[in-house]
Parts: C-alpha cells; sequence; structure tokens
C-alpha cells in the first residue's frame, strides 16, 4: 500500500511540522509530552527527533530540531517541505527573545513564572503582526503541565488545507 491508498483507508491527514527555537526551550519534552502523554527526562539535542503525534484526524509527523547555535541554520533546509512551524520561545527568558526573533526572521528570509512574557509579548517581540503574508499563531503552553499543548494543535489542525 502507498501512503496516499494508506491515508485513504484510514481517514487519517498528514501533516509534516518542523518544531524550532533556541536551545533548552522545551521542545523535545513537549514533544514528548505529546507523543507519550507523559513528562521524559531529556538531554539536549544535538540533531534532530521525529515522532509521529496523532491527534483529532491528523497524523502530524512532527521534526524536533536541536536549538544550539550551531545546528540552527540547518532549520530552513527542514522548513522548505513542510505544512507547519512550531517556533518555540521561552516566555521566562528575556534575555534571548531577541535571539530567538533573530533567528525566526532568519529562517523564513532564506505565564505561569514571575516575569514571563505573555503570548501578546511574545507575539510583539517577535515581529509577528508583520508577517502579514503567512498565517501564524501564538499559544502560550507549559511543557510539564501540558497546558496550552493540544489548543495550539487544534488552531494548526483547523488551517491545515
Amino acid at each position: 500500500f502507498g501512503p496516499d491508498l494508506a491515508k485513504g483507508l484510514s481517514g487519517k491527514k498528514e501533516m509534516c511540522v518542523l518544531k524550532v527555537g533556541l536551545d533548552a526551550v522545551g521542545k523535545t519534552t513537549i514533544l514528548y509530552k505529546l507523543k507519550l502523554g507523559e513528562i521524559v527526562t531529556t538531554i539536549p539535542t544535538l540533531g534532530f527527533n521525529v515522532e509521529t503525534v496523532e491527534y483529532k484526524n491528523i497524523s502530524f509527523t512532527v521534526w524536533d530540531m536541536g536549538g544550539q547555535d550551531k545546528i540552527r541554520p540547518l532549520w530552513h533546509h527542514f522548513f522548505q517541505n513542510t505544512q507547519g512551524l512550531i517556533f518555540m520561545v521561552d516566555s521566562k527568558d528575556r534575555e534571548r527573545v531577541n535571539e530567538a526573533r533573530e533567528e525566526l526572521m532568519r529562517m523564513l528570509a532564506e505565564d505561569d513564572l514571575p516575569n514571563a512574557m505573555n503570548a501578546a509579548e511574545i507575539t510583539d517581540k517577535l515581529g509577528l503582526h508583520s508577517l502579514c503574508h503567512r498565517n501564524w499563531y501564538t499559544q502560550a503552553t507549559c511543557a510539564t503541565s501540558g497546558d496550552g499543548l493540544y489548543e495550539g494543535l487544534d488552531w494548526l489542525s483547523n488551517h491545515y488545507k
């Protein structure tokens, strides 16, 4: 069976998603929370992880890329063949939000803690309003509790064409 026939038989849509962000923002923790439903101990991702996450009627293939500065130039190569992007930002890391914005713009061109930024402030600081020719959405999440994870997937699945 080819993938098109298998998709037709199962009734599931398939979507390839790239998940990136600076190092130590919880990308891999969230991937495995979505995949396994629990928090697992992770180590820094030196390359990438690929997992399939089933949600509603969509089978998401999630490419979880390492966030170290040496790996970031590779992100855009993976982005070219995806239907969605999850760009993660640590809301309590005010010192690196500009670095996160620069990395997001570079890639696209080629609240529960004290002092944490909310989703609107992150949206503003990343300059997302300037991306008027792209669909985007900011969802506050918590890797450890899972709060907000499925709302983000809801938006992504509803906007997948």
